[in-house]
């Protein structure tokens, strides 16, 4: 296939019942990435702040994979460092969904809940698979995917990147053809955005920009209950596709550092 780039945009919101983002995102030529700081734990920004601009200076090089484990990897040591360093830190904890992209499709690292999308030919996939509780008894069973849509406790992680943790990425690869278009949301999405609601956004004939503008107002007509946080990237030719600055959002956007956040920065 002809070489491939990518079309992209991203958008993140605080919702209507927080007051803190604790969402970070990244999105770039050859890189998206979501995170989501965990809920009912100290310092989620920091976390995901941490896990975006580790993955986001990464050399990824001729081997994007090799690359992104690493990263993972190192998000997972930074953790532990700055919880070692700071009593306040430790426990902090972030969910981590990176795509990779060679030109003819992506590595893809992947823990915790926030998710990975694409749409191709009309029709929705989730690329990823969910670390939760729930999911956990979905797979074995004892639950239908209806049961958990709904259930109290959808949102308790079994599997995230988490100071004096020892989480485990889902580690693949993913071939792109011309024309997908790829989401990577955190829960504030894909919680409360019914899958038949996410794809028809996907579907409408706009742009990166505009479908993730739409996503986020979705979310927030839902209630707003949570962060909300989309990267929406198309596979295009080259030649039509932009070239486009690199954009970091949520607490990993410049200029929105907490006294926290200077510090983890001069680590």
């Amino acid at each position: 296939m002809a070489h491939q780039m990518l079309r992209f945009a991203a958008g993140t919101d605080v919702g209507r019942r927080r007051k803190t983002n604790e969402d970070s995102a990244f999105a770039g030529p050859r890189l998206l990435a979501v995170a989501d700081g965990m809920g009912g734990h100290p310092h989620g920004d920091v976390a995901s702040r941490t896990a975006v601009t580790t993955v986001a200076g990464l050399p990824l090089g001729d081997d994007p994979a090799a690359a992104l484990a690493a990263g993972v990897a190192e998000v997972a040591a930074r953790l532990d460092d700055l919880g070692r360093r700071d009593p306040g830190l430790a426990g902090m904890g972030t969910t981590l969904t990176a795509m990779a992209w060679d030109g003819r499709g992506f590595a893809v690292a992947h823990i915790g809940d926030s998710r990975a999308y694409l749409l191709r030919g009309g029709d929705l996939f989730q690329l990823t698979r969910d670390h939760t509780m729930v999911q956990a008894l979905v797979d074995g069973g004892q639950l239908t995917p209806e049961e958990a849509a709904n259930h109290p406790r959808g949102s308790v992680l079994v599997r995230a990147l988490q100071s004096g943790g020892s989480g485990e990425p889902d580690l693949f690869r993913h071939d792109a053809r011309p024309g997908d278009r790829y989401l990577l949301c955190s829960d504030g999405v894909s919680g409360f955005v019914p899958a038949d609601a996410i794809r028809a956004a996907m579907a409408a004939e706009a742009g990166p920009a505009d479908v993730a503008a739409r996503l986020i107002g979705l979310a927030n007509e839902a209630g707003g209950h949570d962060n909300i946080t989309c990267v929406v990237a198309d596979v295009a030719p080259a030649g039509e596709a932009p070239d486009q600055r690199p954009l970091l959002l949520g607490a990993a956007a410049p200029g929105r550092l907490s006294r926290l956040g200077r510090r983890l920065h001069r680590a």
